[in-house]
């Protein structure tokens, strides 16, 4: 685990940890900030008293991590952006309807995308343009995003089931591609919960593509089923990413798995959140 860091919210330190791969928020931090109460813990009473499903749902919320304290490192209550977001619903504060406003905006829009799912990719393209990333990468990233998708639908109807199941596989490919894990990718990338593959360059993308693309085609032509069949079209169609990867970097002089990345943005990113 990170050490603790500070987040400045309107002007009020909020202290957060990096756990479970995601940061984590102190809630009584997040209470004072948006209601000015002196007595966190009894308006997080109050709140849980007047939404029952709140309370209902708080073990699920809440979780007591390792925090610095003035009297020295305590567990205290903390939720991730998820839980922070539904705290928020349940604040009857001023300071927190800009909030519920957001995310009122952020509902709409999602049912719009379910609607129109081409709304979808307008919006992730205009993200993407707005953190700097050319056209050219940005054709090849979105189109990255159909064949993962692609890819993870089979996966769904084959008999993957649990979140760790497309880890697992996830981790196949990758591993037959480019002879390296998704986590030893990240620190080759120095990355730690940001997305791979938005800090690939084009040769890794066009590879990473490769993989699961064949990968999904394999699984379509075995009509393959069950969690040990799907590993090992996995590693084949990774193979075959890896194959060509090695004939690349033999006529290149060079390794195609690349420390340059859009690193200094994630880091200017970082130093506004903080």
């Amino acid at each position: 685990m990170e050490s603790t860091k500070i987040a400045l919210f309107k002007g009020i330190g909020i202290r957060k940890t990096f756990h479970d791969n995601a940061w984590w928020f102190v809630i009584e931090d997040v209470v004072m900030a948006l209601t000015d109460s002196v007595q966190p813990a009894g308006y997080i009473k109050d709140m849980r008293r007047r939404d029952p499903e709140l309370s209902k749902g708080w073990g699920q919320i809440a979780t007591p991590l390792p925090i610095q304290t003035t009297g020295g490192v305590q567990k205290i209550n903390c939720a991730n952006t998820e839980g922070v977001l539904r705290i928020i619903q349940s604040m009857p504060s001023p300071k927190a309807e800009p909030f519920k406003r957001w995310l009122a905006k952020v509902g709409y829009e999602r049912v719009q995308e379910i609607e129109d799912p081409e709304l979808a990719a307008k919006r992730t393209r205009m993200l993407y343009k707005m953190k700097g990333y050319p056209e050219d990468w940005i054709e090849k990233r979105m189109r990255g995003i159909v064949i993962r998708e692609e890819l993870t639908d089979e996966w769904h109807k084959r008999g993957a089931i649990e979140r760790k199941d497309y880890e697992i596989l996830t981790a196949e490919i990758a591993e037959a591609t480019f002879g390296i894990t998704p986590s030893e990718y990240k620190r080759i990338k120095g990355l730690k919960r940001e997305n791979l593959r938005d800090h690939m360059d084009d040769f890794e993308l066009i590879f990473a593509m490769l993989g699961e693309r064949a990968t999904t085609e394999i699984h379509r032509n075995d009509d393959s089923k069950g969690m040990p069949k799907l590993k090992e079209d996995a590693k084949t169609g990774g193979a075959i990413a890896g194959g060509a990867r090695k004939q690349l970097e033999k006529r290149l002089g060079r390794s195609v798995v690349s420390h340059n990345n859009y690193l200094p943005i994630t880091k200017k990113r970082r130093a506004l959140d903080k």
